[in-house]
């Protein structure tokens, strides 16, 4: 089962480290549902809240893949299992970060932002917070079984 659970989770992770690495390389797909959006003067049109630089996305992207990596050496997917009170620590205070994501700032992420009505919003409310959740969940679960 936590075999299992970790595949999920490797393949997840891996899979938006992908995403990164192509919107990095300028990729255009989906890039205005991942970047929140603000109001401009008046309110009635939103910009995007900040302009996501190459490296720092590719540094995002290499963060994403780290946490897929240190899942497999958890769980011994490739390589021989790592049961260290070092890794599971490492591990569970990702998952609390993916957890505070999910909480968010109060103000334009997270299931308790302010800045609503974008298409970023919508899919944050129904897609990336609850995500966030689940991959925080699974990564405890990967830590200390």
């Amino acid at each position: 089962m936590t075999l299992v659970l970790a595949q999920w989770l490797v393949m997840i992770f891996a899979a938006i480290s992908l995403m990164h690495v192509y919107w990095a390389l300028g990729g255009e797909w989906a890039a205005v549902a991942v970047v929140p959006q603000v109001p401009v003067e008046g309110g009635l049109k939103l910009r995007p809240a900040f302009r996501p630089r190459g490296w720092i996305t590719l540094m995002v992207a290499g963060a994403l893949l780290l946490i897929s990596l240190l899942v497999c050496l958890r769980v011994g997917w490739w390589v021989p299992a790592v049961s260290h009170w070092a890794l599971q620590w490492l591990i569970s205070a990702i998952a609390i970060m993916m957890f505070a994501r999910a909480i968010g700032d109060s103000d334009l992420v997270g299931f308790f932002k302010e800045v609503k009505g974008s298409k970023f919003a919508r899919l944050d409310t129904w897609v990336y917070s609850p995500l966030c959740v689940v991959l925080g969940a699974g990564l405890l679960a990967v830590a200390w079984v």
